[in-house]
């Protein structure tokens, strides 16, 4: 029996992965490696990370060609999942996370929200701004930040090129193009230490959960149909 194919990098560490499902886990997903999985018995394809930059992605048109075979489905969260779940829910695949509802409703509509430089599972070089506007959104709800200097740093964050923006670098460009800020700056980063979070992770773990329930649920019917007959 084939195992879920989950293509996944920096959104989740994949020994975190390991633990919530065991599946086929590849590198993140670049031109071809979804129409690959077309002519193969995977019946489940979970769909996380992607290249943006190094490399170009999977065509929506590749995933919907995938989506047409029977018996197989689909799912998107976290990063390019998330944006390919927005373009495709119509032909079947099946988006989970708050990321996906973001762009789903329209609230976030660019691809530059999620996009992160990366190499390997590990080594990813800069932080997503969907991660940066969720922790920043925590710290002025824990009173670490008033609206004034969550503003400064989330629209430094947004005018630095993603490849480049790293939370070390926006603190630092921040305090210096806003001193009077910097007290504030300087607790949002003492913050971070122990509080970051990222909303991609929490996506990650959700679709990897999700994917769990339902094969369990497909083994329950498959027994199930085994005592009938």
């Amino acid at each position: 029996m084939f195992k879920p194919v989950i293509f996944l990098g920096p959104s989740l560490p994949i020994e975190k992965a390991k633990e919530i499902l065991d599946a086929d886990y590849r590198l993140p997903a670049k031109k071809g490696d979804i129409l690959q999985l077309i002519p193969t018995g995977v019946r489940m394809v979970g769909l996380i990370d992607g290249y943006f930059l190094q490399d170009y992605p999977p065509t929506p048109i590749e995933v919907y060609n995938l989506l047409r075979k029977r018996d197989v489905r689909v799912f998107g969260s976290s990063s390019l999942g998330a944006l390919r779940a927005v373009e495709l829910k119509q032909f079947g695949i099946v988006g989970i996370g708050k990321i996906f509802e973001l762009f789903s409703k329209g609230i976030m509509d660019s691809d530059d929200e999620v996009a992160v430089t990366f190499t390997g599972y590990e080594g990813y070089k800069s932080d997503a701004l969907i991660d940066i506007r969720y922790n920043l959104f925590l710290a002025k709800k824990n009173n670490i930040l008033d609206g004034v200097t969550k503003k400064i740093i989330l629209r430094i964050s947004k005018d630095t090129y993603f490849p480049y923006r790293t939370y070390n670098d926006i603190i630092d460009e921040s305090k210096r193009l806003f001193p009077s800020q910097k007290k504030q700056i300087e607790d949002f980063k003492e913050y971070l230490v122990k509080n970051k979070r990222s909303l991609k992770e929490k996506d990650a773990i959700d679709l990897l959960k999700y994917i769990k329930k339902e094969l369990h649920g497909n083994n329950n019917n498959d027994k199930n149909d085994d005592e009938k007959r």
